[in-house]
């Protein structure tokens, strides 16, 4: 049985995982958290899964490469920064990483990659979404996954074409631009519509996560999946084989 092993387990994410793995028989290697050595883990576990925060990344990959175990990355509000250290671990170990690993919203990636790529800039495309009143960072890193899906569908780059705050600005939308709103409230696990409009009609393309289940269950998929994979950067699309 492959032993799996949980980075920031006694968050609201880690918690999941930790009662999927219970669900389906399988075995939970152990948790670390804030204050706990990350090598420990990592030296007992066939695989890591990691949602703790972007503080821990770098002493958590270190540790996955020192004990050679794959590590699936779902902590999000990473920096460009961030991403050089995912690069350099994955020449010594297999890294996936996702903004979020749910398989609708990798199938909904893909669909936002290609709606843009058909459809040209007449159609202008905003990025809706709500999540609880504890999430840190906005937009997230799922609007974020939708909006540079539908950037590369139009060969540009999310910076070239992203717009995060429109309050001071006088002029029109920017034709071709990415615009977000980004609303917190309650317990929303996670809602994400991709808006494509043009002039007399719109398409609405819309996720809704009723409960954390379907992270935890698409992270663990995940893992089972990258546990025996040669060293390399990973994706959601991969799983999916998309």
């Amino acid at each position: 049985m492959v032993k799996i092993g949980i980075y920031g387990s006694r968050g609201r994410m880690g918690q999941a995982i930790a009662h999927a793995l219970a669900d389906q028989n399988l075995v939970l290697a152990g948790g670390s958290d804030a204050g706990d050595d990350p090598l420990e883990l990592a030296k007992k576990s066939d695989v890591l899964v990691d949602f703790s925060a972007p503080v821990a990344l770098g002493g958590n990959l270190d540790a996955a490469v020192a004990a050679k175990t794959p590590i699936v990355i779902g902590t999000t509000g990473l920096t460009e920064e961030h991403q050089s250290m995912i690069d350099e671990a994955a020449q010594s170990i297999a890294v996936l990483q996702a903004a979020n690993t749910s398989l609708g919203v990798t199938l909904l990636t893909a669909l936002v990659e290609q709606a843009a790529a058909r459809l040209d800039e007449d159609w202008d495309v905003e990025i809706l979404e709500l999540h609880h009143r504890h999430k840190v960072d906005a937009p997230s890193g799922t609007a974020l996954a939708l909006a540079a899906a539908a950037a590369r569908g139009r060969a540009r780059s999310l910076p070239e074409v992203s717009r995060f705050d429109r309050f001071e600005n006088d002029s029109p939308r920017d034709r071709g631009s990415i615009g977000f709103a980004s609303l917190r409230g309650g317990s929303a696990a996670g809602d994400h519509t991709v808006l494509l409009a043009t002039e007399g009609e719109r398409i609405e393309i819309t996720h809704r996560a009723e409960s954390r289940d379907i992270f935890a269950r698409g992270a663990i998929k995940a893992a089972l999946w990258l546990v025996r994979l040669s060293p390399g950067r990973y994706t959601m699309n991969d799983v999916l084989g998309l």
